[in-house]
């Protein structure tokens, strides 16, 4: 069990935008957003999933497995190492991981000295039209993971692993003081509803916030925007909505800052003194009974 930062008043940022075709100006975009943030004050500043380039996930395309790297040889994971130590800011990147032969969807937590702490690769991957991620990354094999950053104890996750209140759980357990989950969610191209596509964004937050409340925690959830196609190998075109909505949570689930589709930074300052004391008094892990909780494990409670 990691212990709490119980002296800590932190403002916590996330840089929503859109990305586009060329990787060198996504990242030129994002560490702008980086600098703006910290300039207003934050320490952790989260960016949405991938966003070195468009989602590729949309459809299956065998050439975009050129574009997995190492944590140690990716632009990104690099620029934001830099700018970590620079502006003493912990720095979260999800990024196209490549391990020998196996390929991640991958998250590297940089803390505010510019050293990456570690890799948590995604556990949840999904698969359907629009979100064809098994095509592309296999399951994480790093179990969920908290990390005591110069700034707090930071336990972060990946978009769909958002949907599952164990991974939350998991976290908390193990010391986190807020969750971070960079995101790319947007329509969904199989449901609709009188003819528009689905918009999830309602359920997406609700859920999330149900894990802050739970786990008397807060969290960040960072996500892209923009209309993006993608051409699958057979010429069909398939396109997403990302909406945006990125959001922060407080301990007990409200949403304190909140951004429409827009290009923007949002943040909120979190006293995650405050917050551990809370979490003690309300005694949900003191009371909590693991003994009775085995059909979650066992093939009847899948």
């Amino acid at each position: 069990m990691i212990e709490s930062f119980l002296d800590m008043k932190t403002v916590v940022a996330i840089a929503q935008m859109p990305c586009s075709n060329d990787a060198a100006d996504n990242l030129a975009a994002a560490c702008l957003l980086v600098r703006q943030a910290a300039k207003d004050g934050a320490r952790i500043i989260l960016l949405p999933e991938l966003f070195e380039r468009p989602y590729f996930c949309k459809t299956q395309r065998a050439e975009f497995y050129t574009n997995a790297t190492s944590a140690t040889d990716n632009p990104a994971v690099l620029a934001m190492q830099k700018l970590a130590a620079e502006l003493q800011a912990v720095i979260p990147v999800s990024f196209y991981e490549r391990a020998g032969n196996v390929l991640f969807n991958s998250l590297a937590m940089i803390d505010a000295d510019g050293t990456v702490m570690g890799i948590y690769r995604k556990s949840h991957i999904p698969d359907g039209p629009g979100y064809q991620e098994k095509f592309y990354f296999s399951p994480g094999d790093t179990g969920f993971k908290v990390w005591r950053t110069k700034v707090g104890n930071i336990g972060a996750a990946i978009c769909w692993d958002q949907w599952f209140p164990e991974v939350a759980r998991a976290m908390a357990l193990a010391g986190a003081d807020i969750f971070l989950y960079p995101s790319a969610i947007g329509s969904e191209p199989h449901l609709t509803a009188k003819g528009m596509a689905f918009d999830s964004s309602a359920h997406w937050q609700t859920t999330m916030c149900g894990h802050a409340a739970a786990n008397l925690t807060p969290l960040a959830a960072a996500n892209r925007i923009g209309v993006e196609k993608q051409e699958d190998a057979f010429g069909n075109t398939v396109e997403v909505d990302f909406y945006g909505q990125s959001f922060i949570t407080d301990e007990y689930g409200k949403i304190t800052a909140n951004a429409a589709a827009e290009n923007t930074i949002i943040s909120a300052e979190l006293d995650f003194c405050q917050n551990a004391t809370n979490r003690a008094a309300w005694g949900i892990f003191r009371d909590r009974r693991p003994d009775l909780y085995h059909s979650l494990i066992t093939l009847e409670g899948k």
